[in-house]
């Protein structure tokens, strides 16, 4: 067997794990998994910077900003009050880098972008668990359809 195919089978099977995933996932869950998304697109952009593969880099930032769009998207603006806000402006400016990162071919701006969402996926990750139950907690920041 070629290192092709079993290139290809690994990717398959990591495929259809994610889908298994996303198929029972809470919607707790299926944030971490768009934050964990997106993070891995940027990282991978950023070795594209620095190999110089522009084509790479602009298709992992495009794949990134539709996450964080996604990510934005999903915020239930009503009951997350000043905590949806703050996420809101705070995944519009990620995009903002995300777009000067890829304009400028600026690791650094990767690298922010990168620190920023650890930072949000490290608090979404040790959130309580009787704060995750979307709809049914004043802290609520995201819709129940993620």
């Amino acid at each position: 067997m070629s290192y092709g195919k079993k290139r290809a089978g690994v990717a398959e099977y990591g495929k259809v794990a994610t889908e298994s995933e996303v198929a029972y996932a809470s919607p707790h869950r299926l944030v971490q998994m768009l934050m964990e998304g997106a993070l891995d697109k940027v990282a991978t952009a950023k070795g594209c910077i620095e190999r110089r593969d522009l084509e790479g880099k602009s298709r992992q930032i495009t794949w990134a900003m539709s996450i964080i769009n996604g990510l934005r998207s999903s915020l239930d603006m009503e009951s997350g009050g000043a905590i949806a806000v703050n996420l809101d402006d705070l995944y519009a400016y990620m995009v903002r880098r995300l777009i000067d990162a890829s304009a400028q071919n600026d690791a650094d701006a990767l690298s922010e972008v990168i620190d920023l969402m650890l930072e949000i996926k490290g608090a979404w990750d040790v959130m309580p668990e009787e704060v995750r139950g979307v709809g049914s907690s004043k802290f609520s920041t995201t819709k129940e359809a993620v």
